[in-house]
């Protein structure tokens, strides 16, 4: 028995606002854009939507100081910003960060008397505003997942459900103009989420049919987009979104919980952490799963490590034993456990870290 629930509208193309962008009227006429404080003005994401707005009458307020991994103040600024404001949706322009951001947001001012915290009981999550993503990284998918990862204060990333977002605009242009260090690193995350729901214990038929695609899109493309080609680019934004749809399905692995701490604590940006565990995570999945774990290698040209070495995705990290104990203890209560193949006792977890970040 399985599932697949995806509602979100998708529009992908070159000025895709432009074209389509107009049905964000159905909303309603008032919104509040949230974005960080410089990504969205350099690829000109931000004057393509405030042109879009205006030719829509759509009045708005702008939240930009979204943080790169945004934390439970950061979204209650906001919140106390514009709790006694009246607004109909809310959108999220940029990488995952202000995505995320703009779901947690679009619960706390429908739901004025919730706290950030209460975002982790379903139970007491029941009204939102509607919700419009613009990414402008190929690598989260968080357009097409109801997901929202926020920074506690204790600083441990934590991800909440909420909902799905009604319309996701994909324009390729967005991500043309990103650094080849953030096209590595959101290109990895991408990847990442295809290989982690293809290997997760609530894959299904469908999910693995976007997961295996968006792994062959990543193959072939993401070399040639660190690299700076716009067709590439533009596959792998394609990838990105596959990937997000398989997630949202599938939940991710014990992978993206281990790498976690690496970017909390030592400042690796988040798909290029979970990179960087993930080859071995996937070997202790082999237990279970040996025939996936087989498929995923053979896609990447006989070797996911090896794909990913030859990227340049590895560095020596440097780790104290009081903190990979830490990393350890934490990576073996994880929730993520529960959809990982495989058994991980703390002794392969600690092997895993060590091998990861040659400690």
């Amino acid at each position: 028995m399985w599932e697949f629930y995806m509602p979100t509208d998708v529009f992908f193309g070159e000025k895709i606002l432009e074209k389509r962008g107009n049905i964000i009227d159905l909303l309603g006429k008032r919104a509040l854009v949230v974005t960080g404080k410089s990504s969205s003005k350099k690829n000109g994401s931000l004057d393509d939507l405030k042109k879009l707005l205006d030719e829509t009458e759509i009045s708005y307020e702008i939240f930009d100081e979204v943080e790169e991994n945004p934390s439970f103040d950061n979204v209650m600024k906001a919140v106390e910003r514009y709790r006694n404001d009246s607004f109909d949706f809310v959108v999220g322009l940029g990488g995952g960060s202000p995505m995320d951001f703009a779901k947690a947001v679009a619960v706390l001012l429908k739901e004025k008397d919730l706290s950030v915290e209460d975002l982790y009981d379903r139970e007491k999550v029941k009204h939102w505003l509607p919700v419009v993503e613009i990414p402008t990284t190929a690598g989260t998918g968080s357009e097409v997942t109801p997901y929202s990862i926020l920074t506690d204060p204790e600083g441990n990333k934590r991800g909440c459900t909420l909902m799905f977002p009604v319309y996701a605009f994909l324009d390729p242009r967005y991500t043309y103009s990103m650094s080849d260090e953030l096209t590595l690193s959101t290109g990895v995350d991408a990847l990442s989420h295809a290989v982690e729901g293809y290997l997760s214990r609530k894959s299904t038929p469908p999910s693995d049919a976007l997961a295996i695609e968006a792994m062959k899109i990543i193959h072939r493309n993401l070399p040639k987009a660190i690299e700076g080609n716009r067709e590439a680019r533009k596959k792998m934004f394609v990838a990105s979104c596959l990937a997000g749809m398989v997630i949202a399905q599938t939940g991710t692995t014990l992978a993206h919980a281990l790498g976690y701490p690496l970017t909390t604590e030592k400042g690796i940006k988040h798909g290029k952490a979970t990179g960087m565990v993930l080859p071995f995570v996937m070997e202790v999945m082999k237990e279970e799963i040996p025939e996936k774990v087989d498929t995923v290698n053979h896609i990447f040209g006989g070797s996911l490590l090896k794909f990913l070495k030859e990227l340049g995705l590895y560095e020596k990290v440097a780790v104290s034993s009081e903190e990979l104990e830490k990393w350890v203890e934490k990576g073996s209560r994880a929730k993520h456990l529960k959809n990982t193949p495989g058994t991980f006792t703390p002794e392969k977890i600690r092997n895993i870290y060590r091998e990861a970040l040659g400690v």
